[in-house]
This record gives structure tokens, sequence and C-alpha cells, in this order.
């Protein structure tokens, strides 16, 4: 019975002649002597300590069955599942003048209309609720509660057709948070209300400067306000966005949030990201405190750094875990503010990566967004693949202007993957969030 293929093995610094062995496919991690290891390796494990190492995936019964398995994995995922989610973009338009808003290229007044919500309802009811599916939605903009009106009417009657089917709907949204008040929060919950997505941009002087009103007033106080005032109500995920020479100042937001007495185990995951470059054009070379690749050294640098700021505090943040590209999901989809369908949000800059409308459907995408572009032997060999599939698709559509390539991940596993696997070790009480997993 060999190792599994998708492993990554580390020396324990705290007990030198011990390794730590890592599933990228599982999650799992085991700590193992020199002398278990090698047996491991020679097929020598007592049948406890076999079955143990093959439950946990570390020991596979047949290599080649394995990578077949993960070539599959993400087309058995999608038959199996009976949920169906749809980022909802209620306008282009935001009260916030953010100076690197990636949709900054293509914003604007626009809103959805109601006709185009009145279709979305009668959409989702007839091909997915009717059909017995779960329903989510995440509310998006712009900033979607300056179209508050029409979110009540989008969410009511799915909520009441999907009581009548017997089965489930709720909605999230993705804020700036400086409209999420209680009173909003109250509001919402008896129509699905789980959860938001807001941002804080770091500490104050920071935060403002990068998250300004239209007016040019800075919006720290109010959001951090509202989470003050609603986060016992809903689970509220914080967000940041950080550029290069900034991002060392972002725990200092966390503190703040602890001294004005909001508890970090009654928050979501906490999770900070680089900064992108702008959508709807190619990266150029004024990018430089950006991120447009995720294996630049100053961003494998930042996120193990960040990342142990957060759980030393005692807030969740992601772990890494088996996850693809939501391009990979037959059951999640971007709805643009004038009907337009696509599979993520920052392609909205790339009408030519339209999938369709909600007038006419769907339309065949698999080779306008390569879905089989880790289909590769290179990323089938990679140990990291199962953390990858790919990588993002967005930063390859930023770099080359098509997805013709994967953005590989194995430089910034290469550098923080040990780092975070010793962090969830030594933060255990923090418990660490998941992405969503694609499951055996």
């Amino acid at each position: 019975m060999p190792l599994s293929h998708y492993l990554k093995i580390y020396h324990d610094s705290d007990r030198p002649g011990s390794y730590l062995l890592y599933s990228t496919r599982k999650g799992s991690v085991v700590r193992l002597s020199g002398d278990r290891l090698e047996a491991a390796r020679e097929g020598t494990l007592t049948d406890t300590e076999r079955e143990t190492l093959r439950r946990l995936e570390i020991l596979i019964d047949d290599p080649e069955a394995e990578q077949a398995a993960m070539t599959s994995l993400v087309k058995r995922a999608n038959a199996r599942n009976n949920r169906f989610y749809a980022k909802v973009v209620m306008n282009l338009d935001c009260n916030l003048a953010c100076p690197y808003c990636f949709e900054d290229h293509f914003r604007g007044r626009h809103y959805m209309t109601r006709e185009t919500a009145r279709l979305l309802v009668d959409t989702v009811i007839s091909e997915q609720i009717g059909r017995g599916r779960e329903v989510k939605l995440g509310f998006y903009g712009g900033e979607p509660l300056l179209s508050l009106p029409l979110i009540r009417e989008i969410a009511r009657p799915l909520l009441d057709a999907a009581q009548a089917h017997g089965t489930k709907f709720s909605f999230g949204m993705t804020t700036n948070g400086t409209l999420l008040t209680r009173t909003v929060v109250e509001e919402l919950l008896p129509l699905g209300l789980t959860g938001a997505i807001l941002t804080l941009d770091g500490p104050r002087e920071i935060h403002d400067r990068q998250r300004p009103f239209v007016s040019g007033v800075g919006s720290y106080d109010i959001i951090v306000a509202n989470i003050k005032a609603s986060f016992d109500l809903i689970e509220l995920q914080l967000g940041g966005n950080f550029f290069r020479d900034n991002y060392r100042e972002f725990p200092r937001v966390l503190d703040h949030i602890i001294a004005e007495g909001i508890p970090p185990e009654r928050l979501g995951e906490v999770q900070f990201a680089p900064i992108m470059p702008k959508s709807g054009r190619t990266a150029s070379a004024d990018t430089s405190a950006c991120c447009a690749s995720g294996s630049e050294p100053w961003v494998t640098e930042a996120a193990p750094y960040l990342r142990e700021e957060i759980l030393k505090r005692g807030f969740k943040t992601m772990k890494p875990t088996q996850a693809a590209c939501v391009i990979e999901f037959d059951n999640h989809l971007v709805v643009n503010y004038d009907g337009s369908l696509y599979k993520c949000s920052a392609f909205m800059g790339w009408p030519e990566l339209s999938i369709g409308t909600l007038a006419e459907g769907t339309k065949d995408y698999s080779v306008s967004h390569n879905l089989d572009v880790w289909k590769t032997d290179e990323c089938l060999d990679c140990a990291y693949l199962p953390l990858c599939f790919g990588g993002c698709r967005y930063l390859t559509l930023l770099k080359n202007g098509v997805i013709d390539e994967v953005d590989c991940r194995k430089d910034f596993y290469d550098a923080a993957l040990e780092r975070f696997i010793l962090q969830d070790l030594r933060y255990p009480s923090s418990r660490a969030a998941t992405k969503e997993t694609l499951s055996e």
C-alpha cells in the first residue's frame, strides 16, 4: 500500500527525528517518527497503523486509481450537488470611491430593474426550487444595499416558494458595510438573511484612504459601529484588501475590533487578500503594488504573516483544503444586473465571457473558460492539485487576456503551506474555517 501522491512531508521542528505528513486531498495531518515513516514506505506497518493512515488518505490502494479519481472529482461533485448558489449583482453603483475598485472600468449608475428581478425569481423557482434544490443567493454590487427594496422583492417570493416545496432558501451579501445597520439586518432576517461579508482595509488611517465615501469622508468608524451593532444577529465575515507596502499594519484593525468589545469567536472568518489589478483589461506595468500573480514573493510572505496574526488573536480564517475555482461548479452562477450570466463576478469586465442570459439560459462555456486546463500530466502529478485545480482563472485572464493556462500556485504553496499547517497545529482553539470543499 503506497503513500499518496497528494502528500507533503515536512521535518517536524518540534520533535527532531519526526515528520509531519499532510494530505492535500483529505486535509489530514499526522506526525510520524522517522522509523514509522520508513515502515510506511517499505510496507511494514502494523495492520492498525496501516488502516489509520489509509483512512487519513496518507496511504492509498492504487496510485493510478487515485489519479483517475482526481481527474473525475469535479465531475462527480457536480453530479451529487443538490444546492444552487447565485451571486446576484443588484447594481454597479457605490457610495464609496475606492481608487483600486476592480469594477472601475465598467461601473456606473447601472441598477437591476424590477422586470429583471421578477425574471430571476421565476427562473430560480422553476429551475431550482421546483426541482427540490436548496437555494442560496449572495447579493452583490457595487453596493447591494443601495437596492434594498429590490432585495426584499426577490427574497420574499423565493422564501415562500422554498417553504411550499419543502426545501431551503437563504441569502447573504457582500457589502461595504456602511449601510448594514442593525435595523436593516432585523428587517432582512425574516426573509432569509444569514450573513454578510464586509470590508475593513486595515486600521482607520489606511482604510479611510483606500475606502472613502464619494464625498471624501472616511468610512471606517461607521463600518465598525455597524459590526458592533449586528454581530449578534448574523454571521459577519471580515475581509480586507492590502497593497505590497501596507499589509503589516492590518493586524491593528483586529486589535481595535477586540477593543470595541466584539469577541473574535462571534465573527465569521477573517480573510485579508492582496489587491488585484482592475477587471476588464490585462495587467499593465503600473500594477506593481497589486497582486497579478498568486506566487509573487511578497504575497507568499504576506499571506502566512496575516494568517498568523488572525489566528493568534482568536479569529477564524480559511484552512488549506480541497477546493476548485467557482467556474468548475455547474450550480454556481453570477447574475448581472442586466440579466446576463457569468461564472465569476470578476469576468463581468469581459462581456465575451458571458455564458448566457436569464431569458435565454446558459450556453456551453467549456471552451471559452477552458474547464479542462488543469487536466495535464504536470498538474495531475503535482501534490498541490487538490488545493488548486488550476488556480485563479481571473489572474490568468488579467495576464493573458484569455484563459489559456493554469495559474500555477506551486511556488506559493512551496513557500507557505508548511507554515499554514504549523499555524493550525499551534492554534487549534481558533477553529480555522474551511472553504467549500470537493468531497469524495
